[in-house]
């Protein structure tokens, strides 16, 4: 449930420009890859149990030799495969919040600054209409708490003409993270007027996302999803959940793709 908010579009632009003359390099050995660009807004909760929302960029980058597309959910977070061996993969993952200002909440909490958050993913193709996936990322600024998600898909696709995925989603944070976000200490308690609550660590959301691809041409795609997290545990039994924020955490985006190299 990582808020995917401005900030997020320069550092991700700057990886994929990394990332994309190595593949390059790549195809020139092997073959020309064709690339896809998706890109177009989403809307998301400012930050985990909030009932306000920001407007960020929905932005993929994907390349591949194959003659379709390797299947990534539409609200996974940033990251690209580093090894693949057989049906398992696995690499990095990048994820961003916004921060949480006081006047942001409506209420004298301590601030949460935006926070950068670096991990890694495991997925396997259990079938090719079917993929699990588990991930985990620690806060560098801001929460700096570890959060991560588990969550599987079932895929069906008619190679890259279009493609349909539905799945659920459990998304879990650490004692430190759930504090950040959903704690109240004593002395916040008095500044604020809301009651202390110290939560612990553990689920702190179950979910579902649904997404959908179609190619309307040659180059031109459009791309949408939809998600729907409900908060659950300490994250939902918060008085900062309660009083200033919702339980509901509905998120989704839309966005035009256009491919292109090698042939389709």
């Amino acid at each position: 449930m990582t808020d995917r908010s401005k900030f997020a579009a320069p550092l991700f632009l700057a990886f994929a420009a990394a990332a994309v003359p190595a593949q390059a390099q790549g195809s020139e050995e092997s073959g020309e890859k064709r690339t896809r660009i998706i890109l177009g807004p989403q809307l998301s909760p400012s930050w985990p149990g909030a009932d306000k929302f920001s407007v960020g960029p929905y932005i993929d980058v994907s390349r591949t030799r194959a003659s379709e597309f390797e299947f990534e959910a539409p609200d996974e977070s940033f990251g690209q495969p580093l090894v693949h061996s057989g049906n398992f993969a696995f690499g990095p993952a990048f994820g961003f919040i916004g921060k949480r200002k006081a006047s942001d909440i409506g209420a004298d909490l301590p601030k949460v600054g935006f926070t950068v958050e670096a991990g890694g993913f495991a997925q396997m193709s259990v079938t090719p209409s079917l993929r699990l996936r588990v991930e985990g990322r620690k806060g560098l600024s801001g929460h700096k708490g570890w959060t991560g998600e588990v969550s599987a898909d079932y895929i069906a696709r008619q190679g890259d003409d279009w493609l349909f995925s539905i799945g659920p989603r459990v998304t879990l944070g650490d004692a430190k993270y759930t504090r950040a976000y959903f704690g109240v200490t004593p002395a916040a308690a008095l500044a604020s007027g809301i009651p202390a609550y110290d939560p612990g660590g553990g689920v702190q959301s179950v979910g579902v996302t649904a997404g959908y691809h179609r190619m309307l041409g040659k180059n031109w795609g459009i791309a949408v999803y939809g998600r729907y997290d409900r908060l659950v545990g300490d994250a939902a039994d918060s008085p900062v959940t309660r009083q200033l924020g919702s339980r509901s955490q509905p998120s989704g985006g839309i966005a035009l793709s256009y491919t292109f190299g090698g042939p389709r």
